[in-house]
Parts: structure tokens; C-alpha cells; sequence
């Protein structure tokens, strides 16, 4: 070891003697220390690092010990400590402003500078910002979808779309606290319970706003079995909770095959601008009920959701940058983001209530608060919350109509937001 260590001092003694005349050694050691993060933190507001590191360690304490949605948040909150490491030059905010990346701004770059200037995460975000990647995770979603439960029960469109309402009434609120339409429109879209909804159209209205948009939406999505429960004894009577429900009758293959398809065609045609996502979400269910193309719904299931969660968790969570997410607003918007979870679920259970008076045979308001988009989750609480009071109950089923309804009607809303405000 000792002759290994005296061989290494020579080759560096040489090594410094050649380049003696060029090398100046007190800049070359000024210089790496000013590269170093430990320097940075001590200067400025260096301290908001070690703010924003310890955060994503907590949140990677919640992802890993916890195992609260730990597929996403895992990578998104790496990507926060990332972002977070002075000196890495991973992420810049200011390659993606809308000066920066406005043709009509004289300070016009395209994404041909940001992949020749920028850090890695610069690179892989071209994805979100571009739209990408939330649409490739709504094929895997849709082939990952049985829509069955909603054919067999149509009914379930209204308790998907009742409880939308969510993001409607935060959208309102937020504009009257003083965010702009469409800063307001973002923070709403978080009631629909709908992570790749929210990041793509936080990206499309408010992008400086998608680090705690896109934490608040999947936090909350995470939560869903703590946060439902309590909205459903509140508004329910125990002789409500214990109703029974028929069981749904069976669905034909070819019913699935049209749906997928009918969806597509009539979303589009009346909701332009939701297109990209349904478009998305029914081609991976289309792949799944055709039965033809098995190789390719497997794909979608697996690989592909995979790399793309991967890229679009490290991505998002890199724009929760010091400078831009320790602000009162931030505290404002995960306020107002479970504040609409919370609206949306309530939205659910009393249109069922209402739907009750009308109907001869009463469907149990508990499946009401599926109609947030937090697929299976929202569902097997129903469930939950059903047998609690009913052992004989079985609402599974009957949940997962409304379940999936509320993933269409999240991203229809968020189109009718985006044809609005974009």
C-alpha cells in the first residue's frame, strides 16, 4: 500500500512539474472551491437548500417507509433533492420561462438550446413540457382499465362528473385569493385526484407552478384512505352506508371494443383540446379489450408505463426548485389542494343522495366518492367503508363505475379548462 501511495505522489509531482508554467495551483484551488455546494449553501440563501433537501428526504421517508404512491413519489422526490444540489446544474427554471421560450421574445431560445445548454433534467423535461408524458402514461392507464363496470351501469357518468365539482369550486376560490386564471385553473385540477392530468395541464397554463402541484396532487392521491373516510360518515346515515346494490350484469366484448372508440370520437369532436389525453387513455384500452394486439398491451402495462414514470416523477419533481417553492403560494396551494380532494369527494356522495330521490332502486352514496380519479384507491374505500357498516355489502364493483368515469371527467374538464384559459 505504501509503495502504491509513493508511486501516486510522483506521478502527481511530475505530473504539476510539466504543467508548472501554465498551471497556475491557487486559481485551479479558488476555483474548486467555489464549485463546491458546501460553499454555495453559506452564501445568499444558501440555506434554502438544506431546506428543500431535507423535504425530499421526508418525502422519500413517506415513498419508502410509508409506501405512499411510491412509484411516483419516489422519483419525485429525487428529482427535488437533485434539483436542490447547488452547483449540480441539473435543472435551470430559467431555460423554461415564457420569455425564454416565446418566438416573439428577443430572448428566444428553442429546445435545440436547451438540449446543447442544459442539465439532464433540462433534457428529459422537454418531455412534460411538451405534453408527453402524461399521454404515453394514459395509454398504460386505459390498457391497465376495465371499463365494464361503467357500461353496465351508465348511471356511473354522473357520479364521475358530480364529483368534479372539486375542482370547479378551487378553481373559483383560488382566482378570488388573488391567482390569476390560470394559475387558479391548476390548483384546481388537483380535486380530480388525477396526477398525469394535473402535470399536463399545469404545464399548458401554469408551469412555474408544477413542482407543488404535481406533490399536492400525488400526496393526496396517496392519502385517499385517510382523507375519504370521515367526508363519508359526515355525509351518509348508517341505514344510507348499509343499502345493497344488485349485481351488475355482464358485459359483451364488443361493448368494450365500441366504447373505447365512441368515447374518442364524441370527446373530441364536442372537446378538442381533451383529445390528447382520452385519445390517449381509450387507445390503451382499445389495445387491452381487442384481444389482438396482446404483445403491445403488455408493453404498454409494463415497459413503457415504467421508463415514462421514471422520467416524468425525476422531471417534475426537479422543477420544485428552492427559489420557487418556498413561497407563502406554495403553502396556499397544498391548502387548496386538499381543500378540492375533499369538495370532489363530497361532490360524489351527495349527487348520489340526489340521484336517490329519483331512483326506485337506491344506489348506496358511498360509491359517490369514487368519482375522483385515484384508480383503484377511492374504489376499495367505498368497499371499506360499505362492509364497516354492511358485512353483506359488496360495492367494489359498483365503485370502480364511478371510479372510472371520474378519470374521463377529470381530463374533460381539464380540457374545458385548457380551451378556456389556454
Amino acid at each position: 500500500m505504501k509503495r502504491i501511495l509513493c508511486l501516486f505522489s510522483m506521478l502527481l509531482l511530475v505530473t504539476v512539474g510539466c504543467f508548472a508554467d501554465s498551471f497556475d495551483f491557487g486559481e485551479a484551488s479558488s476555483k474548486f472551491l467555489d464549485s463546491m455546494g458546501l460553499v454555495q449553501i453559506f452564501q445568499g440563501e444558501g440555506w434554502k437548500y438544506l431546506v428543500m433537501v431535507a423535504l425530499a428526504c421526508f418525502l422519500l421517508f413517506l415513498a419508502i417507509k410509508k409506501q405512499y404512491e411510491p412509484l411516483l413519489l419516489l422519483p419525485i422526490a429525487f428529482g427535488m433533492l437533485l434539483t436542490n444540489l447547488p452547483g449540480a446544474n441539473m435543472f435551470h427554471t430559467e431555460m423554461w420561462n415564457d420569455e425564454f421560450l416565446n418566438p416573439a421574445s428577443e430572448y428566444y431560445h428553442s429546445y435545440r438550446h436547451v438540449l446543447a445548454e442544459g442539465g439532464l433534467l433540462d433534457v428529459l423535461y422537454i418531455g412534460v413540457k411538451a405534453g408527453v408524458y402524461p399521454c404515453l402514461i394514459f395509454i398504460g392507464v386505459g390498457a391497465m382499465t376495465d371499463f365494464g363496470p361503467l357500461i353496465a351501469n351508465p348511471k356511473s357518468f354522473l357520479l364521475g362528473a358530480a364529483a368534479q365539482l372539486g375542482i370547479f369550486i378551487t378553481f373559483i376560490t383560488a382566482h378570488a385569493l388573488g391567482f390569476d386564471s390560470q394559475e387558479a385553473a391548476s390548483i384546481g385540477i388537483i380535486g380530480g385526484a388525477d396526477g398525469p392530468t394535473s402535470i399536463f395541464l399545469t404545464t399548458k397554463l401554469a408551469p412555474h407552478l408544477l413542482g407543488p402541484i404535481a406533490i399536492a396532487a400525488y400526496s393526496y392521491m396517496a392519502l385517499v384512505p385517510v382523507i375519504q373516510p370521515p367526508i363519508m360518515r359526515l355525509l351518509t346515515t348508517k341505514k344510507e352506508r348499509m343499502i345493497e346494490m344488485k349485481q351488475l350484469r355482464t358485459v359483451s366484448k364488443t361493448e368494450k371494443i365500441i366504447f373505447p372508440i365512441a368515447i374518442t370520437i364524441v370527446v373530441a369532436f364536442i372537446l378538442p383540446d381533451a383529445a390528447p389525453l382520452i385519445g390517449c387513455l381509450m387507445l390503451g384500452n382499445l389495445m387491452k379489450e381487442s384481444g389482438v394486439v396482446d404483445r403491445l398491451a403488455k408493453t404498454v402495462q409494463n415497459e413503457l408505463m415504467n421508463i415514462v414514470v421514471i422520467f416524468l416523477g425525476t422531471t417534475v419533481g426537479a422543477t420544485a426548485t428552492a427559489s420557487t417553492f418556498l413561497d407563502i403560494r406554495t403553502i396556499s396551494i397544498l391548502c387548496m389542494g386538499i381543500v378540492a380532494f375533499g369538495v370532489a369527494s363530497a361532490g360524489g356522495i351527495i349527487f348520489a343522495k340526489i340521484m336517490n330521490l329519483f331512483l326506485k332502486e337506491k344506489i348506496n352514496p358511498l360509491i359517490g366518492s369514487a368519482g375522483v380519479s385515484a384508480v383503484p384507491m377511492a374504489a376499495r374505500v367505498s368497499q371499506t367503508e360499505g362492509q364497516k357498516a354492511n358485512p353483506h355489502n359488496f360495492l367494489l364493483m359498483h365503485a370502480m363505475g364511478p371510479n372510472v368515469a371520474g378519470v374521463i371527467g377529470s381530463a374533460v374538464a381539464a380540457g374545458i379548462l385548457l380551451s378556456m384559459l389556454g
